[in-house]
């Protein structure tokens, strides 16, 4: 594993960082992931002795921030920037009451025609629940809607039956309107829009997707070659598959000459939601490529307490693609369970989506995972796993139904 450490020696220290946060599909402008890393590092740094401290960014880039943290005698400056496609996610969510029902349509019958659905559901039971929550939250509202027209139809109707039909569909096109106002607090049309969008091309990623992975992957080759110690990079959620084919893209162009440690930590992935998928072929392509490669250490971390993730589940593995010589990811629990405090683990536990976030934040009981300590601390990646185990209860059999690769 030597040639991981890249010019690094084992003992030397980092002392610059650039980080790369890639986020899942989230519509919202990325300085709430700014105010997330200020709130929690601070929570982070009272626990666990250390100073961290974050200013206004001084490297080129679209939108982030820059840290400074004094860790076990060592001073840290990284800077970080989170690699923006809201843009594209918002586009994608411009849907009407309509549209959204049609895509709801689609969307189930590209995960339960290929078969998906139920290998998936082999997996993991939490991300499945996560799946079909908006299809029967969605269906709910409308034979809600469809209830309350018919009532309200079926009242005019006494005075003129037409009157009657046309009041009844007006109130059920007034309560879908309502329930979708309404959305930002059951998030059933977000997470409609978030599996649809995946489910399009029945995996393979839309144009506009691969264009804008392009992008970063030029911005992280000229971070790599510019004068830092390790460029991290971090997929979140769905962002931990673009990540992948980015990281797999840079590396068969060829790293630079001198270039610093590139590393990758993926959090909370949901990769066998699309690499199941029949048309995911470049993206099972990479996970195979990924998988072999000793030019980046990679780092899977999610928790069975998250029930948004395919926790635990190697995403290389369960898809089918693994090669003979597969050395990644390294997969490791947060383990929640164990690193909340009960109290805490009391407060989140029902809060799936608050969890999903929970690699991000800050643990009262920490364990071997910071992330703070990952993103801002003195050691590379592999320099602070080297040598640990991979989780025991991680899921390895070849689940997926599609293997073919690009």
């Amino acid at each position: 594993m030597d040639s991981i450490t890249g010019h690094m020696k084992a003992d030397q220290r980092v002392f610059r960082r650039r980080v790369f946060y890639i986020p899942g599909y989230d519509p919202f402008h990325p300085r709430r992931y700014r105010e997330l890393y200020r709130k929690e590092a601070a929570a982070q740094a009272a626990v666990s002795g250390y100073d961290i401290a974050l200013r206004p960014k001084t490297a080129k880039g679209a939108y982030g921030w820059q840290v400074t943290a004094l860790m076990d005698g060592s001073i840290t400056n990284a800077d970080v920037e989170v690699l923006v496609w809201s843009d594209i996610v918002k586009t994608s969510m411009q849907q009407g009451i309509a549209a959204t029902y049609l895509q709801l349509l689609r969307t189930a019958w590209v995960y339960i025609g290929s078969g998906a659905l139920f290998r998936l559901a082999g997996l993991r039971k939490g991300p499945m629940i996560a799946a079909l929550y908006p299809i029967v939250f969605l269906l709910l509202q409308l034979a809600a809607a469809l209830l309350v027209g018919w009532a309200a139809g079926l009242l005019v109707a006494f005075v003129t039956p037409i009157l009657g039909w046309l009041t009844g569909l007006a109130v059920v096109w007034l309560t879908l309107r309502a329930f979708k106002h309404w959305d930002n607090k059951v998030f059933a049309y977000y997470l409609m829009h978030d599996y649809a969008y995946s489910a399009q091309a029945k995996g393979a990623n839309p144009p506009e997707l691969e264009a804008r992975m392009a992008s970063f992957a030029a911005t992280i080759r000229d971070a790599v070659a510019g004068d830092f110690d390790e460029v991290l990079v971090v997929g979140h959620s769905s962002g931990a598959h673009l990540a992948i084919s980015i990281l797999a893209d840079l590396l068969r162009q060829g790293l630079p000459d001198g270039s610093a440690t590139l590393s990758f930590l993926s959090l909370g992935q949901v990769v066998p939601m699309v690499s199941f998928l029949p048309e995911a072929k470049r993206l099972r392509a990479d996970l195979r490529y990924m998988a072999a490669q000793d030019s980046v250490a990679w780092v899977d971390v999610t928790a069975p307490g998250d029930g948004c993730a395919f926790a635990l589940c190697d995403p290389v593995a369960v898809t089918g693609v693994a090669p003979p010589a597969k050395r990644w990811p390294l997969v490791m629990s947060a383990a929640f369970t164990q690193t909340l405090s009960p109290a805490r683990w009391a407060e989140l536990r029902w809060r799936f989506f608050r969890l999903h976030f929970q690699y991000l934040c800050a643990f009262d009981r920490p364990g071997d995972y910071d992330y703070f300590r990952i993103t801002a601390g003195p050691l590379t990646l592999w320099q602070r796993y080297a040598g640990r185990p991979a989780s025991k209860s991680r899921i390895e059999t070849p689940s997926s139904g599609y293997r073919t690769i690009a």
